[in-house]
C-alpha cells in the first residue's frame, strides 16, 4: 500500500495528521506519510478524536464502531484501526484521495 495505509487481514491501519478548529471537516491529502485531516472540532475533550473517527466512517460508509483511535489520542498525529475488507477499504480511500488532491 503506501505509508499513510497499512493493509491488515481485517481492515487498514491510517496514519493522519488532524488540523483541529479548521472551517470543515475534510479529507485534503498526503504530506510527511500521514493522511491530512481537516476537523471543526476542538482539540478538547476527545471532540476532535471524535470527529476524526466520524469523518473516516462516513467518508468510507462503515459504522463508526469500525473505526478505532489506536495512538495519538493526545496528539495530532493519530493512528486509526478501519475493521473491514483492507482492498476496499483502501481503494475507497485512494479514490477519495484522488478526487481529493
Amino acid at each position: 500500500m503506501t505509508e499513510e495505509i497499512e493493509a491488515r487481514a481485517d481492515g487498514l491501519i491510517v496514519r493522519v495528521r488532524v488540523q483541529p478548529r479548521g472551517s470543515r471537516d475534510a479529507l485534503e491529502g498526503r504530506a510527511g506519510g500521514r493522511l491530512r485531516v481537516r476537523l471543526t472540532a476542538p482539540p478538547v475533550d476527545g471532540a476532535a478524536n471524535e470527529a476524526c473517527r466520524s469523518l473516516f466512517a462516513k467518508l468510507l460508509e462503515v459504522s463508526r464502531r469500525d473505526v478505532e483511535l489506536t495512538s495519538g489520542h493526545k496528539s495530532r498525529d493519530k493512528t486509526l484501526h478501519i475493521k473491514g475488507d483492507a482492498t476496499a477499504l483502501a481503494a475507497r480511500l485512494e479514490g477519495l484521495l484522488g478526487a481529493s488532491g
